[in-house]
């Protein structure tokens, strides 16, 4: 490709790319740091980084294709969500990083603001909110921490075939909840969470990936409307928290 598309841009931070570059522009500089160091540290393939002149972040162009798109049926074979979820329990068997995400007392004061946010400006009704904060209690109880990558959204991870290439945007890495990252990766696509087991090949609580996908639904609903984002998406936190509480 040639001249400049914008990937995604929002308040927080930009991500262009140029030909064969992503470059992400964040004034944010810790997080910029904490990206880097996660990158360096984590066992799965990313991104080469090119350059590094604060606030822009030069990442080389992965090989292959996204995993997938929130909204669109992913054309990844079974073999290809299986390689990711091998990658991600790779990931989750690392040493720690220095960064604490957010623990369960954390989340659940963060869940209730949202939880009123919701409900104030009409987003949905105020039963089908409690039906799915009452849900969203079972993912916060203690867990050991692993090393996650937090914000492992379906087109940050990229496969050529079957085999994983890379994945993209460390921004949120972090010591955390195993699931969470597991949850994040299917959302909007339950039907490829067995082949993604299969390929993680470790215990998983199916109903606590359910529940945090509550979590992150109830929690990036605000960020997406203020954002400008559309959240009428197909699979999207709005359709995950319409039909859970019907569960």
């Amino acid at each position: 490709m040639t001249g400049i598309q914008v990937v995604v841009a929002h308040r927080e931070r930009a991500t262009l790319r140029v030909d064969d570059l992503f470059l992400k522009i964040d004034t944010d500089r810790a997080r910029v740091d904490a990206e880097v160091a996660a990158m360096a540290a984590a066992p799965v393939p990313t991104a080469e980084i090119r350059w590094h002149r604060p606030p822009v972040l030069a990442l080389a162009a992965l090989p292959g294709r996204a995993l997938g798109r929130l909204g669109e049926p992913s054309t990844a074979s079974p073999a290809a969500w299986a390689a990711a979820g091998a990658a991600v329990r790779q990931l989750h068997s690392a040493p720690l990083p220095a960064r604490v995400g957010p623990g369960p007392a954390e989340l659940a004061a963060e869940l209730d603001r949202e939880c009123r946010w919701l409900v104030a400006n009409d987003v949905l009704p105020a039963d089908v909110v409690a039906r799915n904060r009452e849900i969203a209690e079972a993912a916060l109880r203690p867990w050991t921490p692993v090393f996650v990558h937090g914000d492992l959204q379906l087109d940050h991870v990229f496969v050529d075939g079957d085999e994983v290439t890379g994945v993209l945007d460390w921004s949120e890495a972090a010591q955390g909840d195993a699931l969470w990252d597991l949850a994040t990766l299917t959302l909007g696509h339950p039907e490829h969470l067995d082949d993604l087991l299969a390929g993680y090949s470790a215990p998983v609580d199916r109903e606590l990936v359910r529940a945090w996908w509550t979590v992150r639904s109830l929690r990036g609903l605000r960020w997406l409307i203020e954002n400008g984002f559309d959240i009428t998406v197909p699979g999207g936190e709005l359709d995950v928290l319409k039909r859970a509480s019907h569960s």
